[in-house]
């Protein structure tokens, strides 16, 4: 990632407000590990995940200045069809010590699981929209809304360095606000930034950046990429081909620029680059449903007495008010 910690200059050049796709899980897992676990409810439940989302939401609101925004939700987080075509993806992060036969469950901190319940129904309360797809990742839920979008900008807000290959300037520019070292830290990747950072064409930013991942692998996901490419090598052979494909193609061609030792190992991995492609690339077709009828950003708490009694319940008056004063400055 860049050295800097300061935003970078992905502007955003088309429509007044921008569409806001939050990766919920990413959000809130970061807000549990970033904000202390001594936040706690006035009946001593953990709330410092629900504290740093409710924060987050407000300084991102504050930030881009959205008329719509939803929060993606992974409801399968590891998707069987991935599974299917790559058996170790993501098998790391399974919870082991679970009867056999039993749907695998992710690993998550015990004083997590309830604060979720709790941001849900705070979202519920103020009228937020969520949205998920059966069967599919949260990555797959925002890749499917940003490649929806025909009407106004989308800035995409995750932690997952996958998303950035929804990046792009047409039919609408889609830019990913990187959160990964932190909202202070946060950089936001349009195309050009994705091309500096990673080395890869600019002219197809994107999907190269899910080839140069496809190729390097990525361990945090239990993809172990082709064997002998790694990132660097993976970008060069990106910037002298312009695609995977050109480069497998490239690869099968004893003439070919590519070395031979390189050849030797992309032919090798043949069958894995097949059975990956898929797997490393977000859905753009996911069967999305949402909360609501809308994914207007409400300026003002749909169920004001809900979330006033939620505030209560969960001591989180003080971030309730900073999301409201963020509205607050928005447009009518």
């Amino acid at each position: 990632m860049p050295a800097s910690g300061s935003h970078r200059a992905a502007t955003l050049t088309q429509g007044d407000r921008p569409v806001l796709l939050l990766d919920g899980a990413s959000m809130w897992f970061r807000s549990f590990f970033g904000v202390p676990s001594s936040i706690t409810a006035p009946d001593g439940r953990p709330v410092n995940a629900l504290r740093g989302f409710i924060d987050n939401i407000a300084a991102l609101v504050g930030t881009h200045r959205p008329g719509r925004l939803v929060v993606c939700l992974d409801l399968d987080w590891r998707p069987q069809w991935r599974v299917d075509r790559i058996p170790s993806y993501k098998a790391h992060r399974v919870e082991e010590a679970l009867p056999a036969g039993t749907p695998d469950v992710e690993e998550v901190p015990d004083d997590l699981t309830p604060q979720v319940d709790m941001i849900m129904a705070m979202l519920d309360a103020f009228g937020i929209a969520t949205a998920g797809a059966p069967g599919y990742e949260a990555d797959d839920v925002l890749g499917t809304l940003a490649a929806a979008e025909k009407q106004d900008p989308v800035v995409v807000v995750s932690g997952d360095r996958d998303l950035l290959q929804l990046v792009r300037d047409e039919p609408v520019p889609v830019r990913v606000f990187y959160i990964g070292r932190g909202l202070a830290k946060a950089v936001l990747f349009g195309p050009a930034e994705v091309a500096e950072t990673y080395h890869v064409p600019v002219d197809r930013a994107g999907p190269a950046y899910a080839e140069l991942a496809l190729l390097r692998g990525d361990p945090s996901d239990g993809l172990p990429g082709v064997a002998g490419i790694g990132e660097k090598t993976a970008a060069t052979l990106l910037a002298q081909h312009g695609s995977l494909e050109s480069i497998i193609r490239a690869a099968a061609d004893p003439s070919s620029s590519v070395p031979t030792a390189q050849r030797k190992k992309l032919l090798a991995a043949s069958d894995y680059i097949v059975a990956a492609e898929p797997v490393v690339r977000v859905a753009l077709d996911a069967p999305v449903t949402l909360s609501g009828d809308s994914d207007a950003l409400p300026l003002a708490a749909a169920d004001p007495a809900r979330v006033v009694a939620l505030a209560e319940e969960f001591g989180v008056q003080s971030s309730i008010a900073r999301l409201q004063k963020a509205l607050d400055k928005l447009p009518s």
